[in-house]
């Protein structure tokens, strides 16, 4: 990194900041950090190994290769009122003066082409400097390899001109290298074109503006870069020291070369990347934050499905009871035909009546059974149709919910909280309401209805133990009725003939209509099982369908949740790690 042998301190200093740049590299990746961002903070741990990096910008023809070439003590460098420097010019020690175009540094990416200049000046030996194109060039890509470059400096001079000072461009370029928490040193080059007093203005101006941009003290420095250069160029004793005077550059240069000594040059090395690092980290911890508020407004989403599923679950139990009661009012009209039915028939002066099983059985059919079957499977099919009907409409109500969600989606969020969260996230949003419209685009009412109705005969054939075959569930309450008819009217069959006695036809009656009772009851608990578990299954599958739709979009929420506490953490404890060596490093 530099020529001299580190103090245990300051080697424990530079392993210090290599373990919290190498650190910061996980919560950066599972923030989805830009390929930019992350190139950074590669460079941030490259640049300690190298040497001290002195970053030369400003806007075109404000004489920043003018400034150069007083370093060097000739005209090296193209200068002109044109933007001459088009790529990046770095600046380093050579035995010979030479200049190459498109040689690969460890400054940049290999696919770099940079302008290599040797230059035999043993301040060199320590010291690269790199010119850069005009921050205001015509040329937009010069002005993109200039912002490029500034996170890779170790100090910045920002070069101005005495005639504009702090333009607006060079204000907002100023803002962007205050973003990067980097030193800078202001340059007003140009002092020649003014008196005295002027210079003494334009240098006020610059210095009040520098410290209201920054927020910090200032370091401001006059020059004439060219009449420095003509000094150092001139044989003329008289005249070198007149120009010498006048260019007021040996300030600027004995910072450069004396007070930017070896150890101030280590303090600035590692606190250059250390500032780098620091912005990475509060970048990210808003993306962090951005995220976070995001993944509430999903939490929330969840939230109200899971809260519409609840409430929708609660409400079919209710209005499955409300149902069900239809067909328990239907046999409990048969009930109360029975026992009618009874008290006119089973009595003394109809003997010869109750003698006549089949007459019995056929007054029983008409006058109780009558169309029980047709009104229970009638109430049935209703049920069935409100069933299959709420399980359509709470997928609409889904599907309808979700699209309003994805309408109330800010775009601008994408790049706040990263490319690759934001598009998993939205596509896990869209997949819950494609699967829900998926499900309401395809609905059959009429096959869902039937094929419910058909495992609802099934359900109850087999709770009466009879064949189902091609027949409905009113043919299949006909066989159920028809042995309990077989069945009551044996009980007046049996005892016909010995119906003598006021005493014998009281009980048969009774036990007629306690028998008729016990069969009815269990005929309806056997619809409502049958109902009951159809109902059930239903509901179930319904609900099971809509949360296994959603699943992947409430996993993606948990589990991002989860890791936004880790990164956080790391983030926080990575600022607060950075935050002690920057003191540290101060204290050098």
């Amino acid at each position: 990194m530099l020529k001299r042998l580190l103090t245990a301190d300051e080697e424990e200093l530079l392993k210090a900041e290599r373990r919290q740049l190498t650190v910061l590299r996980a919560p950066l990746a599972s923030l989805d950090a830009s390929d930019e961002d992350m190139a950074v903070l590669e460079r941030s741990l490259l640049q300690l190994d190298e040497l001290f990096l002195l970053v030369i910008v400003g806007e075109f023809n404000s004489g920043k290769t003018a400034f150069i070439n007083a370093l060097l003590g000739e005209r090296f460098l193209t200068e002109g009122v044109t933007p001459t420097t088009a790529a990046i010019h770095l600046i380093r020690y050579g035995e010979e003066a030479t200049q190459t175009a498109g040689a690969a540094t460890a400054y940049g990416p290999g696919d770099r082409e940079i302008v290599v200049v040797t230059y035999p000046v043993d301040w060199l030996r320590e010291i690269n400097i790199v010119d850069t194109p005009g921050t205001n060039a015509v040329i937009r890509k010069h002005e993109q390899i200039t912002t490029e470059f500034v996170p890779r400096a170790d100090l910045i001079l920002f070069v101005t001109s005495a005639d504009r000072p702090f333009t607006e461009s060079e204000r907002q370029f100023i803002e962007k290298i205050r973003d990067w928490g980097k030193k800078v040193v202001f340059v007003v080059n140009k002092i020649d074109i003014h008196e005295t007093a002027d210079v003494a203005h334009v240098l006020q101006f610059v210095h009040e503006n520098a410290a209201a941009l920054l927020g910090r003290e200032p370091i401001v420095f006059g020059v004439a870069a060219r009449q420095a250069r003509q000094a150092k160029e001139t044989l003329d004793a008289d005249e070198r020291t007149r120009l010498w005077a006048a260019s007021r550059f040996e300030p600027l240069e004995r910072y450069i070369l004396e007070t930017l000594d070896e150890q101030e040059r280590l303090r600035l090395k590692l606190a250059n990347p250390l500032g780098v690092a620091q912005r990475l980290v509060e970048k990210y911890l808003q993306v962090a934050q951005a995220r976070r508020e995001l993944l509430k407004a999903d939490v929330q989403t969840v939230r109200t499905i899971e809260a519409q599923l609840g409430a929708y679950e609660a409400d079919m139990r209710r209005d499955f009871r409300y149902h069900l009661s239809h067909v328990d009012n239907v046999l409990y009209g048969m009930s109360q035909r029975g026992d009618n039915f009874f008290d006119e028939t089973i009595r003394l002066q109809r003997i010869f009546d109750l003698i006549n099983a089949d007459r019995v059985r056929g007054m029983f059919e008409r006058e109780v059974i009558a169309d029980t079957p047709a009104q229970v499977e009638a109430q049935t099919r209703d049920l069935i149709d409100w069933l299959v009907d709420q399980d359509y409409r709470q997928w609409q109500a889904v599907m309808d919910y979700l699209n309003k969600r994805i309408a109330r989606h800010d775009d601008h969020l994408v790049g706040e909280v990263g490319g690759a969260f934001e598009t998993n996230r939205q596509q896990l949003i869209e997949s819950v309401g494609r699967a829900a419209r998926e499900v309401v685009a395809t609905y059959d009412h009429a096959a869902e209805a039937r094929e419910l109705g058909d495992s609802v005969q099934r359900a109850v054939a087999q709770t009466a133990l009879v064949e189902v075959g091609a027949v409905g569930l009113g043919a299949i309450l006909v066989k159920v009725l028809a042995a309990t008819l077989a069945d009551v009217t044996g009980v007046l069959a049996a005892g016909a003939i010995a119906a003598m006695g006021f005493y014998i036809i009281p009980n048969k009656r009774r036990r007629a209509k306690l028998d008729l009772q016990d069969k009815i009851e269990d005929l309806r608990g056997r619809l409502a099982r049958a109902l009951t578990g159809q109902f059930e299954g239903e509901m179930a599958g319904s609900l099971a369908r809509l949360r296994e739709a959603m699943r992947p979009y409430t996993r993606f929420v948990e589990t991002q949740q989860a890791s936004l506490v880790d990164t956080e953490k790391a983030l926080q404890e990575a600022h607060d790690g950075l935050a002690k060596l920057a003191a540290a490093i101060d204290a050098l």
